[in-house]
């Protein structure tokens, strides 16, 4: 039996932030595994988003650790994150929503106080009709937000609750502490 390999300081802090923070309860976090190609280090977690009992948002967190450092990560560690969740067709189709979705990542980090450099990513908004045999439900909108960012110190745990933020804000929670106040149907429906 081989002995147990040693992790890395920087890299086990690391994930010990991950793990110690904890999200709103509207937001499902559970580990998973990590690819093993990316860094010589890595951790990942999962998110599924509900609302109301619905799965409305599902993300990914991972977390590289290459001791010998990353020009482009310009560090030792980098986090990278897949999000999605479906939209309304009228939000999914407005022009503005990369920027907005950008700012979710950007600003909850900012809030968080979660420092880091190098930041860089992708929002990809998507309207899907069904057409055939598959035809069926309505039109349907989505947004993708794929990004990474290199950590300043190897704390975490502020950048696990800005990402978690972000999720929410993608999923179009209301802040916590605000109850959203039910949809009020016209008159006669």
């Amino acid at each position: 039996m081989a002995a147990p390999i040693a992790l890395p300081e920087t890299f086990a802090r690391a994930v010990a932030g991950l793990r110690s923070a904890a999200p709103r309860p509207e937001i499902l976090l559970e580990e998973v595994g990590a690819p093993q190609r990316l860094a010589p280090y890595a951790f990942a977690l999962s998110a599924t988003v509900l609302r109301d009992g619905d799965e409305v948002a599902t993300g990914r967190l991972i977390l590289l650790h290459d001791p010998a450092g990353h020009e482009a990560w310009r560090g030792t560690l980098r986090l990278v994150t897949y999000v999605t969740a479906e939209l309304e067709v009228d939000l999914a189709a407005d022009p503005l929503l990369p920027g907005v979705g950008w700012t979710w990542l950007t600003d909850a980090l900012e809030a968080q106080d979660a420092r880091h450099r190098a930041i860089g990513g992708t929002i990809t908004q998507t309207l899907s009709t069904r057409f055939g045999e598959l035809a069926g439900p309505p039109a349907a909108g989505d947004i993708e937000i794929r990004a990474s960012w290199t950590p300043l110190d190897d704390d975490l745990a502020p950048h696990l609750l800005a990402w978690c933020a972000m999720l929410a804000s993608t999923a179009g929670l209301p802040p916590p502490g605000v109850t959203a106040l039910p949809e009020r149907r016209p008159a006669g429906a």
